[in-house]
């Protein structure tokens, strides 16, 4: 060993290691700094550090076998003894160089992935330091501009405004909130508008570990606040070394709008039509896009945004004519100012989904807008939404699932996700989902809903169900979320078959109580017939009945492409003994909403038609509709089957025991 460690300082190889560790730092140093500014990828850095480790042993080898002279380089004299000392030596010198190498190697390597940067980021809501407290919404419109350029870019995360928004006003402990949002950055600023002046102060700061990333503050003139939201995207991507795209670069520096007081508009109207099921505030919306465009008729993004609110206000509230027609003309108008505006395509997609139930059309606009808005959770939950209407459940899936994780904070996306989960009868990820979603909003009511109806058709549990109408009795606040109880109360009561609780139910609460929900009081004395039925009055139960025939009539003038009435009406009308009237009723639902078109609320038609020719007393048609169902993705299992009174009249028929013994396990 004493040999050895002489020949190492005879043949300089101690000059040469350290004089190799010091040229291999300062490489390692200048190209982690220069790799990043020069947009090359991650690998590229560890290629570096692995030729340079590589380089080591063979420089050591080097170095022991020649030497530099004045007559230039020479092999160095051997004057040890030949033989296996002299191979000793060697692969000693082999070793050493091999095991610093790989030491440093585990040091360095794990240590350069670790500094790859996380693109993820969430934008808070932009504190607003204005005297005016009505300035809030400019605030608001700022945070929201931002967030939808930095979304724009493909090669960043960014969490969406529904989730953001409830920190607005609260402590910031960042590193719980980067934690819940699943981001590792975050920005936040202020905004103080004076007049025509705006003052931004803006900082990005890493969720990790609390460190200031980049700061910076912008005073300019209200006229110059797109270059403001354009400056600091460019910036924020730059930080987190994010390459934007040619077309990224466009979209981020196009200005809406040159008209200041349509650009405030346009920021008022946004914000009020966050407010999805507050109809008030939407019609508050729809009136200030106008301003927007009227003051602006080439606005392009406030055409596309107010087309996208018409569409949801056709699909949730009024469900007018009108509103398809807004909806499309508005879109329509977006794309000839804009061809390439991707929210133009979002609009004209649910122009084509909500109004025409074109899914192919639909499907088509919503993909183009995925490409420009690569970060929008609203997008891939409505190409979700498509795609199961189309039957392609992975797809679905796999997009609802994308929606979810980009939007965290908000229930739409799981509820959504739990109905493709529920479809597929695959209970143990529906309930996952929906007590992912209760987390998140413990008194949401339309979660209850869900659970619910997972505990009927998985096991037929009633505590669940008892349990979730209890608990919507405390969370229900408006009228809407109290008649959406009163239903539930009354579905459990007619599948536990308390027919006299039922019509002690409806005939509680009288007419006027149902105004605000379309369609509920035919629902009212629908159950009313129902009990009456079942209790042995069918003088009553046809007058029940007559009563809610009479209103879905009045409904189906005012809507009728709606399916769903439609296979109410034929429920009833069978229950009054029109047994052409009732086939011919639903027909009609089913050529409106085919399962070959509609694979997700498809099967609720033809469940409903199953139970049309139950009433009618086809078994074999029931039976047959009901068979299909449940071999096919559907809301139909054994154990609904089991509970629901619906299906008492073909109950002992043996064609519908044998459905039991046929899909046992499987349904």
């Amino acid at each position: 060993m004493t040999g050895f460690f002489e020949e190492v300082k005879r043949r300089k190889v101690y000059r040469v290691a350290a004089a190799y560790i010091i040229a291999a730092g300062g490489i390692i140093q200048l190209a982690s700094a220069t790799f990043p500014a020069w947009e090359l990828p991650n690998w590229a850095l560890r290629l570096v550090i692995l030729l340079v480790l590589v380089g080591f042993p063979i420089a050591l080898i080097l170095a022991w076998a020649f030497d530099i002279t004045p007559q230039g380089i020479r092999t160095t004299s051997d004057t040890a003894a030949l033989g296996t000392r002299r191979r000793r030596n060697v692969i000693m010198l082999i070793a050493t160089g091999v095991i610093i190498s790989a030491a440093a190697g585990f040091f360095l390597l794990p240590r350069v992935a670790a500094h790859k940067v996380d693109k993820s980021i969430a934008v808070l809501p932009f504190e607003n330091l204005s005297d005016e407290k009505e300035n809030a919404y400019f605030a608001d419109g700022i945070q929201d501009d931002v967030l939808t350029n930095l979304s724009k870019i493909s090669d960043l995360r960014v969490i969406s405004r529904t989730s953001v928004m409830q920190y607005r006003g609260r402590p910031t402990n960042l590193r719980e909130i980067g934690k819940a949002l699943g981001v590792s950055n975050i920005l936040e600023g202020s905004v103080r508008r004076s007049g025509n002046k705006v003052r931004v102060n803006v900082q990005l700061i890493d969720a990790n570990t609390d460190e200031h990333l980049w700061a910076s503050d912008y005073d300019r003139d209200l006229t110059d606040i797109f270059a403001i939201q354009s400056d600091l995207a460019g910036e924020i991507a730059k930080a987190l070394q994010a390459k934007l795209s040619p077309s990224e670069k466009s979209q981020m520096s196009r200005k809406p709008t040159e008209n200041g007081e349509a650009y405030l508009a346009f920021v008022q109207a946004h914000d009020l039509s966050c407010a999805f099921e507050d109809s008030v505030k939407l019609k508050q919306s729809e009136q200030l896009y106008q301003r927007a465009i009227d003051l602006d008729p080439n606005f392009a993004l406030a055409l596309a945004r107010y087309s996208q609110l018409e569409s949801w206000m056709l699909r949730t509230h009024e469900g007018t004519s009108e509103h398809r027609e807004k909806a499309r003309s508005f879109a329509e108008r977006a794309l000839q100012l804009q061809p390439d505006l991707p929210e133009a395509h979002l609009a004209l997609g649910f122009s084509y989904y909500y109004g025409d139930n074109n899914y192919d059309a639909a499907l088509r606009e919503f993909e183009i807008a995925q490409r420009g808005l690569p970060n929008e959770s609203e997008v891939y939950l409505a190409i979700g939404a498509i795609q199961r209407r189309q039957g392609k459940w992975a797809q679905s899936t796999a997009n609802l699932e994308k929606a979810a994780s980009l939007n965290p904070k908000d229930t739409w996306p799981l509820q959504n996700l739990a109905f493709n989960y529920q479809m597929q009868r695959n209970f143990d990820a529906a309930n996952k989902t929906v007590d992912r979603a209760l987390q998140i909003n413990p008194q949401g009511i339309g979660l209850w809903e869900i659970k619910v109806k997972l505990a009927i058709a998985e096991k037929g549990d009633f505590s669940v169900y008892e349990q979730g109408v209890e608990k919507g009795k405390s969370f229900a606040i408006s009228d809407e979320d109290r008649l959406k109880i009163l239903g539930d109360h009354a579905n459990l009561l007619l599948f536990q078959r308390k027919y006299q609780e039922l019509l002690q139910l409806g005939q509680k609460f009288p007419d006027d109580a149902f105004k605000t929900v379309p369609g509920s009081l035919a629902l009212k004395y629908f159950a009313i017939g129902i009990a009456k039925k079942n209790l042995g009055d069918d003088a009553a139960a046809r007058s029940a009945f007559v009563k809610a025939k009479n209103i879905l009539e009045e409904q189906l003038k005012q809507k009728p492409d709606d399916a769903d009435l439609h296979v109410q009406l034929a429920k009833l009308l069978a229950w009054l003994g029109e047994k052409d009237a009732a086939i011919a009723e639903a027909q009609q639902a089913t050529d409106l909403r085919p399962e070959s078109k509609d694979a997700f609320e498809g099967p609720r038609i033809t469940e409903g038609v199953a139970q049309v020719y139950a009433i009618l007393g086809d078994n074999a048609r029931a039976i047959e509709l009901l068979d299909g169902l449940l071999s096919r993705p559907s809301e139909v299992t054994l154990q609904s089957l089991k509970l629901n009174p619906a299906w008492d009249p073909i109950r002992n028929d043996p064609g519908f025991q044998a459905l039991f013994a046929k899909y046992a396990g499987k349904a």
